[in-house]
């Protein structure tokens, strides 16, 4: 599946756990996917086979119509670690508005399943993409990073970590648009 997207950060982090202010890529390497009703969100589709860390069906028609945040992380990633509770806490306060959602890749299960545990980020589901496949099909090629998923299918790739405020911030563009 080829999602349009179009790719906000640089390799490694781009902002600190903090809150820094993460710095764009040089060079974007794709442009916004065109506008489609929910209902033919493409990039929902990456999630349409996916089963949760703990081993659950994932069911994709829950984010149909709704803004999503895809955050993509490992369970060997100290960054991804260190940004964990910061994720949490900005799920909790956009529960309501927009859905979070957790992607873990290139590690086993078990330690994907401790990680949720060992950062608190058990408040939102976490799909298990242990091929790699919703990985490649956001064009994500390091961790942390997010896939901000507008409810028309406009999707934006941020690579590298993202403070709360950082991430607060991108959350609000997104729901206003």
């Amino acid at each position: 599946m080829a999602i349009g997207a179009l790719v906000l950060g640089a390799c490694g982090t781009g902002g600190d756990s903090a809150g820094g202010e993460a710095q764009p890529a040089e060079a974007a390497t794709a442009s916004p996917t065109t506008a489609s009703a929910p209902a033919e969100n493409e990039a929902l589709q990456a999630f349409a086979d996916a089963a949760t860390v703990d081993g659950s069906a994932f069911d994709v028609a829950a984010l149909a119509g709704r803004d999503t945040v895809a955050w993509f992380w490992a369970p060997w990633c100290v960054i991804c670690g260190g940004e964990g509770p910061d994720v949490a806490d900005v799920a909790d306060r956009y529960g309501d508005q927009a859905t979070i959602l957790g992607v873990a890749g290139r590690g086993e299960l078990d330690d994907m399943a401790t990680f949720v545990d060992n950062t608190g980020t058990g408040g939102f589901p976490h799909l298990a993409d242990l091929d790699g496949t919703i990985w490649a099909s956001f064009g994500i090629y390091s961790q942390p990073a997010y896939a901000f998923i507008d409810d028309d299918g406009t999707v934006e790739v941020w690579i590298g970590s993202l403070g709360a405020d950082a991430l607060a911030e991108r959350i609000d563009t997104l729901v206003a648009s």
